[in-house]
């Protein structure tokens, strides 16, 4: 805040934190994690987990911090900014509320089968179906699902949504419910093993119900964000 008379600012952190779910049939969905607002403004809609920067902490120590106080996540795999989300309306001013609100955007992933403890007004919702969201969360969400969806082509970064082991048709379901189409798993284990990002671990998954030949397992080589091909793209199936 500035002193009485001048306008009155706040820097607030919101995050987009996404995690591998299943959709009603039984697929690989992304999801991000939602609160209901119980106040005005957007009262009833959903929101991103976030809030205020402290004067003495940087915005990563205060996303870190929130999401760690208010949702629980000491699962987040991944956490990197995303952007300043600054104008000028984006939250309207009231009574008692700063003139002009300024976000940092991040983007968080966790990895698929992690359950981290939610409060009861919190919750995953489908990306692709997502309830009215609140102010101008959703442009977030656009914004970090865009940077999800570019990054899982050119960098290592689905090893934030991975769990430490899976199936080749595992991470397929994976990089499909971020891309939004199919991913041959067969081209993926040759995409990814020429750029040194998987490998098995001498080990294959417990049969399905259907029986069948055991798949193999695999794990990431490495869990620090790596640039593996700096101008790959997963295309749709032509």
């Amino acid at each position: 805040m500035t002193e009485q008379g001048a306008t009155t600012f706040q820097h607030e952190v919101l995050a987009a934190v996404f995690t591998i779910g299943r959709d009603l049939h039984g697929f690989a969905s992304l999801k991000v994690l939602l609160w209901q607002r119980a106040q005005w403004p957007d009262a009833g809609r959903w929101a991103l987990p976030g809030g205020a920067v402290r004067l003495d902490e940087t915005v990563d120590d205060s996303m870190s911090r929130q999401l760690a106080e208010k949702v629980d996540l000491a699962g987040v795999s991944h956490l990197e900014q995303l952007g300043v989300f600054s104008a000028p309306d984006r939250v309207p001013a009231g009574p008692g509320r700063p003139a002009r609100v300024i976000a940092t955007g991040f983007l968080g992933l966790v990895p698929s089968g992690v359950t981290p403890s939610l409060p009861e007004d919190t919750d995953w919702e489908t990306v692709d179906r997502l309830s009215p969201i609140a102010l101008d969360h959703g442009r977030i969400i656009d914004r970090a699902h865009d940077r999800l969806r570019a990054k899982v082509s050119y960098t290592n970064l689905a090893f934030g949504l991975a769990p430490a082991e899976f199936t080749l048709a595992e991470l397929a379901g994976i990089y499909r419910a971020v891309l939004g189409h199919d991913i041959d798993p067969s081209n993926l284990q040759r995409v990814l093993g020429r750029r040194g990002m998987i490998e098995t671990v001498g080990r294959t998954a417990p049969p399905g119900a259907s029986g069948g030949r055991p798949a193999a397992l695999y794990r990431f080589t490495t869990a620090d964000l790596t640039v593996t091909d700096p101008f790959a793209a997963f295309r749709p199936p032509s």
